[in-house]
C-alpha cells in the first residue's frame, strides 16, 4: 500500500522503518529537514526504568509550587488558550493513583518492546549510533527521595526489571572519574543510551537507500476525503495520494488533527539541553538527577545535560534562568567537574509532545477508516519509538499487535 507518514521524527522515521520492511510505498512528509527537533537534543535514553506515566499524585500541587520560581523545573506560561484550559483540566483528572496503577503496565510493555527491537536495529542498521548498553542511574539528594526510588525499583521488579541499589560509596565506586555527591541511587541494569543525532542520520540514510521518498521542508495544508476515507495529502508543494495515513508529528499533531476536523489534546513541553566536548574526565552512565528533574548523557568524552519542562506553546523564546538552573543542579552532584556556565542563546531546545495522561497516541482513529496516530510520547520519544514502529506496521499490515493497545487509544479524549 501506499503509507503517507506526517512527520520524520523518530517515532515517524521508526514507523518508516517497519512498514518498508514489510513490503509498503513509504512517504515521509515533515516541515524541517531532518537535522534537528525534539528527536535529535533529546537525552537518547531507552528506558524501560520510565514505566510511570506524567500524569501522577501530586505532580499538580508540586507543579503549582515549582510556577512561583524562576529557575525550577516546570513552568506553564499563563495565557488565555481554549486547547490549554482544556489540556490543564484533563491533565488534572489524570493525575491520580488509578491512572499510574491502569496505565504502567500498559507502558511497561511498550517499554520493553522496544528495548527489544532496538536490539534488533543495533544489527541491522548500517551506520553506528553510540548504543552503550550499561544501565542508567536514579541518583537523590534526599532520603525522602530516596524511599520513593526505592518503591519504584520495587515496582520495577514486578515488571522483571533488574536494579542495583547502592549507597552512596557504592554509586562513587561505579563513577571512577568523577566525584559524586548524592545519598544514594538505584541503577536500572535493563536502560541503555545512544547518540540521538546519529540514530535519526543512521534511520534516515537507511531509508532514503530502501525507496523511501521524503518530502523534506514541506508544510501540510490539507486533506482531500472521499466515503469516509482520506485519499491524499495537501501540501504547499503539491497533493500526495495515500491508502493509509500515519500522522506521527510530535508536538505538532494537534494542529494537523485540526485540518482533519478532529480534536486531539496535545501541548508542546520544551526542554533544554546543553552539551560539552572534549571532556579530559566524564560520567561513566548515564543518570537522572530526581530531586532536580536534570539528566545527562555521556559517550566518551561528550556530554549532555538537560531538563525542564516549559509548557509555553511553540514559543522560540528561550529562558535563560532555566538553562541555568540545569547547570546550577548538575554541579550539586557533580561538585568537582567545573563545567564552565552555558552560553545561554546557544541552548538546545525541542518540543516534547505531551498528552493529558501521560500516555502516547497509537492506534486507528474511527472518524477515517485509513487514519493512524502514533505520537504524544513526551519525554519517552526515542525509548518508546521502535516499538511504536513495529505496532503501526502491524496496525496497517492488519496484524495482531505484539502488545494490548487499548490504553494507547487516540479517541481515549473524545
Amino acid at each position: 500500500m501506499k503509507v503517507t507518514i506526517v512527520g520524520g521524527g523518530v517515532i515517524g522515521l521508526c514507523s518508516a522503518y517497519y512498514l518498508q520492511k514489510a513490503g509498503h510505498e513509504v512517504t515521509v512528509i515533515d516541515r524541517g529537514d531532518i537535522t534537528d527537533g525534539c528527536s535529535f537534543g533529546n537525552m537518547g535514553y531507552i528506558s524501560p526504568s520510565h514505566f510511570i506515566p506524567l500524569a501522577t499524585p501530586g505532580i499538580v500541587s508540586q507543579g503549582l509550587k515549582w510556577m512561583m520560581s524562576s529557575t525550577s523545573p516546570f513552568y506553564i506560561k499563563p495565557r488565555l488558550n481554549i486547547d490549554l484550559m482544556r489540556w490543564g483540566m484533563t491533565f488534572w483528572k489524570k493525575s491520580n493513583a488509578k491512572n499510574v496503577e491502569d496505565s504502567a503496565p500498559h507502558l511497561n510493555n511498550l517499554l520493553q518492546l522496544s528495548r527489544e527491537r532496538m536490539n534488533d536495529l543495533k544489527k541491522e542498521l548500517p551506520d553506528s549510533f553510540d548504543m552503550i548498553e550499561k544501565g542508567c542511574w536514579m541518583l537523590y539528594k534526599s532520603e525522602k527521595t530516596g524511599e520513593h526510588e526505592k518503591h519504584l525499583a520495587e515496582q520495577a521488579h514486578t515488571f522483571g526489571l533488574k536494579t542495583i541499589l547502592c549507597t552512596p560509596q557504592q554509586v562513587q565506586d561505579y563513577e571512577t572519574e568523577v566525584e559524586v555527591n548524592v545519598a544514594g541511587g538505584v541503577l536500572y541494569i535493563d536502560d541503555c543510551h545512544l547518540s540521538s543525532a546519529k540514530f535519526m542520520q543512521s534511520l534516515f540514510n537507511y531509508l532514503q537507500k530502501n525507496k523511501v521518498k521524503f518530502w523534506l521542508h514541506t508544510e501540510v495544508t490539507g486533506f482531500e476525503k472521499s466515503n469516509g476515507k482520506i485519499t491524499s495529502v495537501t501540501t504547499d508543494k503539491g497533493n500526495i495520494s495515500c491508502d493509509e495515513l500515519v500522522i506521527a508529528n510530535g508536538s505538532w499533531l494537534g494542529n494537523i488533527s485540526k485540518l482533519l476536523g478532529l480534536k486531539m489534546l496535545m501541548q508542546p513541553g520544551k526542554g533544554y539541553s546543553v552539551v560539552y566536548n572534549e571532556l579530559e574526565k566524564n560520567l561513566q552512565y548515564p543518570s537522572i538527577l530526581v530531586d532536580d528533574r536534570t539528566a545527562t548523557t555521556p559517550i566518551n568524552k561528550w556530554l549532555r545535560i538537560g531538563g525542564t519542562m516549559e509548557l509555553s506553546g511553540h514559543s522560540d523564546n528561550i529562558l535563560p534562568k532555566r538553562v541555568m538552573a540545569i547547570h546550577t543542579a548538575f554541579k550539586k552532584y557533580y561538585p568537582l567537574m567545573n563545567l564552565p556556565e552555558p552560553d545561554v542563546t546557544k541552548a538546545w531546545y525541542g518540543y516534547r509532545p505531551v498528552t493529558p495522561d501521560g500516555m502516547p497516541y497509537i492506534g486507528r482513529h474511527t472518524a477515517y477508516s485509513n487514519l493512524t496516530y502514533a505520537g504524544g510520547h513526551a519525554m519517552l520519544g526515542v525509548s518508546a519509538a521502535a516499538g511504536t514502529g513495529q505496532l503501526i506496521k502491524e496496525i496497517i499490515g492488519g496484524e495482531k499487535p505484539a502488545i494490548k493497545l487499548t490504553a494507547f487509544n487516540p479517541e481515549r479524549f473524545s
